[in-house]
């Protein structure tokens, strides 16, 4: 008897993280603030170590962007005036035939500066899955934004002194994941987010 009630305790307690989520940080205090003077992946209000996502209303039917650059501010595209999109150097870009959008900000000639973001279909069971599994055992923070959820992480680049990092957003069975290094525009994310959901 214990035990169940020990068990139907903890199935409350996970429906209730499932469903009970509100927004724990604006679109502009997380989105744009950064670890180093150009990035956008750190400064995270009411954070948590797990990820909680807000529950998802009735599907939309979101539609992914097909263009790299009509996603983005025109304060970001300044902040990445001169590097090269999508350059066939890095490998695949633009639209795959799943319908997802890859875009790589890059200069072949530099040695590690570089932004990529992937934006996909996924979801809420795998997302989940996937965000629990990047805040317990990769330490990345998570947190509630324009009513989303937010994993982040930055780290030392092994060979450069410069910052890489990862920042994933999902929402409504859509998800924006960015991997970086050295090159953080602020307000990124919180744009990408803006255009698809505003």
């Amino acid at each position: 008897m214990k035990a169940r009630l020990l068990a139907s305790a903890a199935a409350l307690a996970l429906l209730a993280a499932l469903t009970g989520c509100g927004a724990g940080a604006d679109g502009s205090g997380g989105a744009s603030s950064s670890p180093s003077p150009s990035s956008d992946a750190t400064e995270s209000p009411g954070a948590t170590t797990g990820p909680a996502p807000s529950p998802s209303p009735t599907a939309k039917g979101i539609a992914l962007p097909t263009d790299c650059r009509a996603i983005l501010s025109e304060d970001v595209l300044d902040q990445l005036d001169g590097i090269p999109l999508n350059d066939a150097a890095f490998g695949p870009s633009g639209v795959a035939a799943d319908g997802s959008l890859t875009c790589n900000w890059a200069d072949p000639a530099a040695d590690t500066t570089r932004l990529t973001t992937t934006i996909s279909k996924m979801n809420r069971g795998p997302a989940l899955d996937m965000l629990n599994a990047l805040a317990d055992t990769e330490g990345f923070t998570c947190f509630t934004p324009d009513d989303g959820t937010r994993c982040e992480k930055t780290w030392q680049n092994e060979q450069y002194p410069v910052t890489d990092g990862r920042t994933l957003f999902w929402r409504e069975d859509v998800l924006i994941d960015t991997r970086y290094s050295n090159l953080a525009p602020s307000g990124y994310t919180s744009s990408i987010v803006e255009h698809i959901f505003g």
